[in-house]
């Protein structure tokens, strides 16, 4: 029998090597089988993520900011009294679940488009998700961000490529509000991305984003989420949800809700 060739080496393994997520074996095979450049870059990624690993160290010892703590406190909830249903099994817990949630949102929501309840229940737990994001970076003050607004550049290429989609880094210098910079996040679908921004009064506000299943091919309206620490406009479009969020009235919030959307 012949020996199979080896699965040729991409960018994903260099970063997957980088950020330690290959096995073992895989690791070293990866390791043995580098080019030059391709070592050069694995070992500057290597180098960076120490040093944000260096930075961010007293993070670890930080109190979790009581907001998120509520919130975390409300979804664990939510998530338990959604455990006791599915216990139930059978049609009557499939009744119960599809009217509860139809119920609520009908009472909550209204959209321009027709969309089933499963897409929706998946875009308000993304939203609830980029609230609770933005509860825990905007108060940093050393480190509210991954990379800079200096380094924007470097931040949508590298960004586009963990999300797997182009990005679109929204100006919104016209509403008051300057760059800080980004992050990645992990979400329930693979990679999630967070801008932020701030204006002169020290304001911050945090673009969310990431793929979402149910999202389809469509775009839906604008829904306001404001159960959690702050409220988020969220929308979805071409299968990645967008959510923005900040301590802002309703109207202020729109506003820069549809500047961003506009631009992207």
């Amino acid at each position: 029998m012949h020996e199979s060739t080896p699965r040729p080496i991409d960018e994903d393994d260099l970063h997957a090597l980088a950020d330690g997520r290959l096995d073992p074996p895989r690791a070293r095979a990866v390791r043995e089988r580098l080019g030059a450049d391709a070592a050069a870059r694995l070992a500057a990624w290597e180098l960076q993520r120490e040093r944000l690993r260096a930075l961010h160290a007293t993070m670890a010892q930080e109190p979790l900011p009581e907001p998120l703590r509520s919130t975390a406190a409300r979804l664990q909830q939510r998530h338990d009294r959604q455990t006791r249903l599915r216990h139930l099994g059978g049609m009557a817990a499939s009744v119960l679940l599809a009217f509860g949630l139809g119920w609520t949102l009908h009472g909550q929501w209204q959209s321009a488009h027709s969309v089933s309840t499963a897409p929706l229940a998946s875009a308000q737990r993304f939203a609830q998700q980029a609230a609770m994001a933005h509860a825990v970076y905007q108060p940093e003050q050393r480190h509210p961000v991954e990379v800079a607004a200096a380094q924007q550049e470097h931040l949508v290429q590298w960004l586009s490529k963990r999300l797997g989609r182009p990005l679109t880094l929204p100006v919104l210098t016209a509403q008051g509000f300057e760059l800080v910079g980004g992050r990645l996040l992990p979400g329930e679908n693979g990679a999630r991305a967070q801008f932020m921004y701030q204006n002169a009064a020290g304001q911050r506000i945090t673009l969310y984003l990431g793929a979402l299943d149910g999202a389809g091919a469509s775009e839906t309206a604008f829904r306001l989420h404001a159960d959690g620490p702050v409220p988020a406009f969220y929308w979805l479009d071409q299968g990645f949800g967008y959510a923005l969020s900040g301590p802002l009235s309703r109207e202020v919030l729109l506003a820069l809700a549809t500047a961003v959307h506009q631009q992207l």
